[in-house]
């Protein structure tokens, strides 16, 4: 019985060894490959970015990593930062790096209607709503958003009935003239706000078929209110909010 004991105790060893041993060869030769080369540091995509991200989403979906120069591709950046609010224009795949002719504005991003890729299996359903119930004209193709449906009849109730939906297109229905702004409309800090569409927006989201149902339903029969959702928050706290509890 001790023997078999040390057997497998030697055969774990000698595994463990050989991965160490690969590990380290592996290392060793991306040094070599490097060796003499001028290196810098590049962000590379890690796993898919639909079109529409914001750069302040990417998280873990990218990661910092060292090429020779000479492979550094026009524009690659080494920190999201340098992004600022900036969206992904299009589809970002594995491997590819990180480079600023692959970002835009959100307004330029949806005044060209740019759309994203819809998921297998989903459909698309499009709500108007007015730009205080959408962000205020924030959500772009590719946001991820929680659908909260107020309903019009009495007993009045609100309730976030879907979460981490993604937005595959917005349009805006209508622009009016821009207004101007002067000095009245900065606030103490010297920041100027931003401007409002003027016009409905109209949302594309990606649902299966009942989730789809209930949000025709909610749009019909009461109000939708969408609020931008990453990936990175909670969901969990929420209920069926009516007079008799509001302030609870």
């Amino acid at each position: 019985m001790k023997r078999k004991v040390i057997g497998l105790v030697a055969a774990v060893v000698l595994a463990l060894a050989g991965t160490f041993a690969i590990v380290a060869y592996v290392n060793g030769a991306e040094e070599r490959a490097l060796a003499g080369e001028d290196i810098v540091k590049v962000l590379v995509v890690k796993e898919q970015i639909p079109a529409g991200t914001p750069a302040s989403e990417l998280g873990d979906r990218v990661g910092l990593e060292q090429v020779a120069a000479k492979v550094q591709a026009e524009g690659a950046v080494s920190s999201v930062k340098t992004l600022g609010d900036e969206i992904t224009s299009a589809t970002l795949v594995p491997g590819e790096q990180l480079v600023e002719k692959r970002f835009v504005a959100p307004s330029d991003f949806t005044a060209r209607g740019a759309a994203v890729e819809v998921p297998d299996g989903m459909l698309q359903t499009t709500v108007a709503l007015d730009p205080e119930r959408a962000v205020g004209g924030k959500i772009v193709p590719g946001s991820t958003v929680a659908v909260t449906v107020n309903t019009s009849a009495e007993p009045y109730e609100t309730h976030m009935i879907l979460q981490k939906v993604l937005v595959t297109n917005v349009q805006l229905e209508t622009r009016g003239p821009s207004a101007e702004t002067d000095d009245a409309d900065t606030d103490s800090s010297g920041v100027e706000p931003g401007e409002a569409p003027t016009g409905r927006l109209l949302i594309t989201l990606a649902l299966d078929a009942a989730s789809s149902e209930r949000v025709i339903f909610g749009a019909q029969h009461g109000t939708v209110w969408l609020s931008l959702q990453p990936r990175t928050a909670g969901e969990g706290g929420t209920r069926i909010i009516y007079a008799g509890n509001i302030f609870q």
